[in-house]
């Protein structure tokens, strides 16, 4: 199903996307910059243009927040969290636990790096096409694209799979960059069925494409540790946009090339 976006959330045209080209880094505030040399990685390639993230994956003032926690926020956040601990029943005077709260904090803090975005997740390249103007036999299907989240609603993680495909028109992106987006919009606090559709809107505004589908299996930790307490249960999630929204044949194609059973939420 197609989302709704605000006037102010409008997607801007491709050639904004694509006016500054040759931009091959961007700094901590988001801007980017010509400074570094280019960095073809893809079959040679030359960068065909810079392109930015959406705002929800790209947020210039929480990279900030991050980066001004200082070493007196870290000593208070790890004494919280020694407090928490120990009001739990954990033995913080032992050799082993005694650099819990700091180690705890820490993994927290980089269990969530996806608030920083990805340097090299800036550029896209001249389309290959091999079925026309309109490129819609090419599928370009990455996974499985393992990841580990944390539940927004717990604190808890989740892991799984995730396959993402998009049929090109005039832009493609390269395969490793697929991954990193993936990375992105998982090592962050965040549910999966939005972290679902985030990925598919990124990489929309990134290449610009025909089409987009994206595919998210997950176990949820805190439906297995807590509440329900199940173990087998898988969550799956889909989305779909541009040519996969109304072509159930290329949906199918999608699976078969996922190596998933054809037809899983179709």
């Amino acid at each position: 199903m197609t989302e709704h976006h605000s006037p102010d959330e409008q997607r801007p045209p491709a050639g904004a996307l694509l006016a500054r080209s040759h931009v091959h880094s961007h700094s901590h505030e988001g801007r980017l910059e010509a400074s570094d040399p280019p960095e073809d990685d893809l079959d040679g390639l030359p960068h065909r243009a810079a392109v930015r993230l959406p705002p929800e994956l790209d947020d210039a003032a929480v990279r900030s927040r991050r980066a001004a926690i200082t070493p007196g926020d870290f000593a208070r956040y790890e004494a919280n969290m020694a407090e928490i601990l120990t009001a739990l029943g954990m033995n913080l005077e032992t050799p082993g636990t005694h650099d819990t709260p700091r180690r705890f904090v820490r993994a927290l803090f980089d269990a969530t790096e996806g608030y920083g975005g990805d340097p090299k997740l800036v550029t896209v390249f001249p389309t290959e096409c091999y079925g026309g103007a309109s490129c819609e036999l090419s599928q370009v299907v990455e996974g499985p694209i393992p990841f580990i989240s944390l539940c927004e609603h717990h604190a808890l993680p989740f892991l799984g799979r995730a396959f993402v495909g998009y049929i090109a028109h005039e832009n493609i992106i390269g395969i490793s960059k697929l991954t990193r987006l993936v990375r992105i919009a998982t090592r962050r606090f965040g549910v999966q069925e939005r972290m679902t559709h985030q990925i598919a809107e990124a990489l929309l505004e990134l290449t610009q494409p025909h089409g987009v589908a994206v595919y998210m299996e997950a176990h949820h930790l805190c439906t297995q540790m807590r509440g329900v307490r199940e173990v087998e249960p898988m969550t799956r999630t889909t989305a779909f946009r541009g040519a996969f929204e109304t072509n159930a044949g290329l949906r199918a194609e999608f699976y078969d090339l996922a190596g998933l059973r054809r037809g899983v939420r179709d």
